[in-house]
């Protein structure tokens, strides 16, 4: 008899599965269920983006790329950089096509975290930030963020976590799963904070289009002293409704760059060709689309905040991504308990807020990328469940 717990890695099986990914898989097992748990666009990829990958498939673009990606593409991220959020990185050689997003958070930890170097991580956050730190040996620091501070990272809070063995601060705004945003006067307290010492920010940037109101997204890259210690990574997956295009990409200084490169090589070899195609059309013509899905985003989180206020769960007002984080509190129940109760008594399906970080409980992430009736009808059921408490 093979004895597998003393032949897997510990550090992999002390991990805890993805919460979001476990309600989704129960909810896949059963009828009529209204799922608002992954945050995933329902638009299709624009028809442009999906032209111009069936061409590269019948012009025969089946090879290899080049390991940090096609260079027009490279071309073509680093000018919309420079254009909508004024940072500036070479396209040969500080700029990487990775398979996803989720791949350059990756690739940055693994390039730059020895073992047992700590890296602060603002919480509620994107599940994969913890795990993926302890798979490259670096220890996770949460910073809890709170609802009184609209769930943004406070210079207080940064400076309490800060030790001599701080290497990191992963910057995850807009956040995913609150939907708070960090606006300019924001970034410059925490950049005050940074400045003079040696660590490093992955600043996760996959929903800056996602930003809603009169200002746009700003990256903490852009301001002064902070874009040579920041890696910046985005993606194709959310603004460009490409999830399943699996498209990333990281902007950072060239010695960081070059050992992510490495990793990336030995890893993954490139990103897909054909998505990698399809991703040089998405940056050259599409910014009217990407316009369009943020409105119709807009309506929505109007629209959902608005009725779970009125239904008596006190709800934050996200200003960025696709989120709402409302508080269940006043139901007397944990977070997996109105979940799993929610679930199976009215068939809605949203994610405990713990499954975010600790700072979490008390709170559920409800994602509004979905239609209005999807959401008018999710609401529905949920206003029926709080009547049975």
């Amino acid at each position: 008899m093979i004895d597998y717990d003393s032949l897997l890695a510990e550090k992999v099986r002390q991990i805890k599965p993805s919460g979001i990914r476990r309600f989704f898989d129960i909810a896949n097992e059963m009828d009529h269920v209204i799922s608002l748990g992954v945050g995933e666009p329902d638009f299709r990829t624009p028809w442009a983006i999906r032209q111009a990958g069936i061409h590269s498939l019948e012009k025969g673009h089946t090879w290899y790329t080049a390991n940090a990606g096609l260079v027009e593409l490279r071309n073509e991220i680093a000018d919309y950089l420079e254009r909508r959020f004024q940072i500036s990185y070479r396209s040969k050689d500080e700029i990487l096509v990775t398979v996803g997003g989720s791949e350059a958070i990756d690739l940055m930890l693994r390039a730059c975290i020895n073992p047992g170097d700590e890296v602060l991580i603002p919480e509620p956050c994107f599940v994969a930030y913890s795990p993926i730190t302890a798979l490259a040996n670096g220890v996770p620091v949460p910073i809890e963020t709170k609802a009184e501070d609209g769930f943004r990272l406070t210079a207080k809070a940064l400076k309490e976590k800060i030790t001599p063995k701080t290497k990191a601060l992963i910057f995850p705004f807009p956040n995913n799963p609150t939907g708070a945003v960090m606006r300019k006067e924001h970034l410059e307290e925490i950049a005050e904070v940074l400045r003079n010492t040696n660590i490093l920010v992955l600043s996760d940037e996959i929903y800056a289009e996602l930003t809603y109101g009169s200002q746009n997204h700003v990256s903490i890259a852009s301001l002064p002293g902070m874009w040579e210690r920041t890696v910046v990574v985005s993606g194709f997956s959310k603004a460009f409704a490409m999830t399943g295009w699996r498209l990333g990409y990281a902007a950072a200084p060239a010695p960081i760059m070059k050992q992510m490169i490495k990793v990336h090589q030995f890893a993954v070899m490139c990103a897909p060709t054909t998505s990698q195609h399809a991703a040089v059309e998405a940056l050259k013509s599409c910014g009217e689309e990407i316009v369009s899905m943020r409105g119709e985003y807009d309506m929505r989180r109007h629209f959902i905040v608005n009725g779970l206020n009125q239904l008596g769960l006190t709800c934050f007002n996200p200003e960025g991504a696709f989120y709402v984080f409302p508080s269940i509190q006043s139901t007397g129940l944990s977070s997996e308990d109105f979940c799993q109760k929610l679930l199976y008594a009215q068939r809605v399906a949203v994610v405990p807020g713990n499954s975010f970080g600790e700072s979490g409980e008390g709170f559920v992430r409800i994602s509004y990328s979905y239609s209005i009736e999807h959401l008018m009808e999710a609401l529905k059921r949920i206003e029926a469940f709080l009547k049975t408490l």
